[in-house]
Formats: structure tokens, sequence, C-alpha cells
């Protein structure tokens, strides 16, 4: 079963974003006002984890003086994107990080937990979060709800389409079969666990030392802060 999992995130996520980061990136640019306001209440000379920061959006969110962010992910495209803003970013699974414990004063984890394909994953990822973080620490987690307006899903597993616009292919060679006339030079599926109310609650509940201080919905995710009591 793990490794049924970890075939579906190599082929339907760490796959899908190495080949659409270019055009991913131009998507994501600006924060979430919760997650400025995180960082933003956060004391002067912490040391935070974006783990899964993609490219460094929040790394270079210029909402609190003297807090440092390190980031960390899977997809070496939009690291690249990352350190060309000169950020400092590392290659590393969510799953296996590359961190001494209760070394981080807090943790970003935005867009992150979903895409792992089984419940026993997305709670040894959600543990390795809770590992590196200091006692006292605070994480912010956010995750795909069910209940959206925009989208309607039939089941919590599901593979959602990327469109990718030809301007944003890298690709030394395009797919000859594909309507030329299109915008678009390939679809991908990109996996998702969508996350029912209640649920992301009942995971980091179930996990020793971490105590839920919020757990509210937001841009159509699920999310909660919590801190380490131990």
């Amino acid at each position: 079963m793990d490794s049924s999992a970890a075939q579906v995130e190599t082929e339907h996520v760490h796959r899908v974003y190495d080949d659409i980061a270019f055009h991913f990136s131009h998507t994501r640019y600006k924060p979430w006002p919760k997650i400025a306001e995180f960082l933003a209440a956060l004391p002067s000379g912490s040391f935070v984890a974006d783990i899964g920061c993609g490219n460094g959006k929040y790394i270079g969110c210029p909402v609190r003086a003297g807090v440092f962010i390190h980031g960390s992910d899977r997809c070496r495209e939009l690291l690249e994107i990352a350190r060309s803003r000169d950020h400092e970013v590392l290659v590393c699974d969510n799953l296996l990080l590359p961190y001494k414990d209760n070394c981080f004063d807090a943790v970003l984890s935005i867009a992150v937990i979903h895409h792992f394909a089984s419940k026993q994953r997305r709670r040894e990822a959600i543990e390795e979060l809770a590992r590196v973080l200091a006692p006292k620490g605070k994480m912010i987690i956010y995750v795909w709800a069910m209940e959206q307006q925009r989208k309607k899903f039939d089941s919590q597993d599901v593979f959602v389409p990327w469109h990718l616009q030809r301007q944003f292919n890298r690709k030394e060679e395009e797919d000859a079969t594909k309507d030329s006339k299109s915008c678009f030079s390939h679809t991908y599926q990109r996996y998702y666990h969508v996350f029912k109310e209640g649920e992301l609650r009942d995971l980091i509940e179930s996990i020793p030392h971490l105590q839920i201080i919020q757990d509210y919905y937001d841009h159509e995710n699920w999310c909660i802060v919590a801190e380490k009591i131990a």
C-alpha cells in the first residue's frame, strides 16, 4: 500500500511539478493574509522552516523584520526559481527532513500534506514537522478542503488537471499531435487528497505533543495552527 502511494506521488505530484514549475510559479506570487499574519506575530529572531516552499513566495514575504525563513521542497525546478531570488533553499522530502530535532521556532506547511497519497504518509509528514519544531513553537498547515464552492469532488482522492500553457513550456520539443491553435501544450493530472471538515484536526490530535490553537477555513482550505507542548 505504501509503495503504491509513493508511486502515485512520484508520477502525479513530483514529476508534474517539475514539468509545470515555470507556469505554476507565475501564478504564485502573493502571500495569503492569514499566513502573513502568522509570520508577523512571530518574535524577532525566530527561525522558520517553510516545508514545501515552492518558489519561495513566503521566504521573501516582508512581514516581520528579524525573522529568518529557510525553505525546502521536492521540486528542483521550483527551487531553482527560489534560488534565483536569493532565497536559501534545500531539496528534501517532507517524510525525511534533514534537520535536527527541535530546531525551528515555527513551521509552515502550505498546500503540501494533501499531496500525500495515504493516511499513514500524511500522518508521518506531520510527525516530521512536529519533530523539527521546538517546544512552544508553532506550525501552520493548509490543505485543500472537500467543501469548496468553485470545485465539486466525487471522492476525496482525486486527480486535478493542470493545463500547461505553451508560453510556459520549457521543454525543447512539444507533442506534435497537439492542436497548434490551442494555447495549451499539455494537461497534467495532479494527485490530491481533499480533506473533509474535521479530518485535519483529527489527524493532528492523533500526534503526541501537538496542541491545536486555531482551526479555520480559508481560501477553500482547511487550516490549523498548532503548538508543540513538549
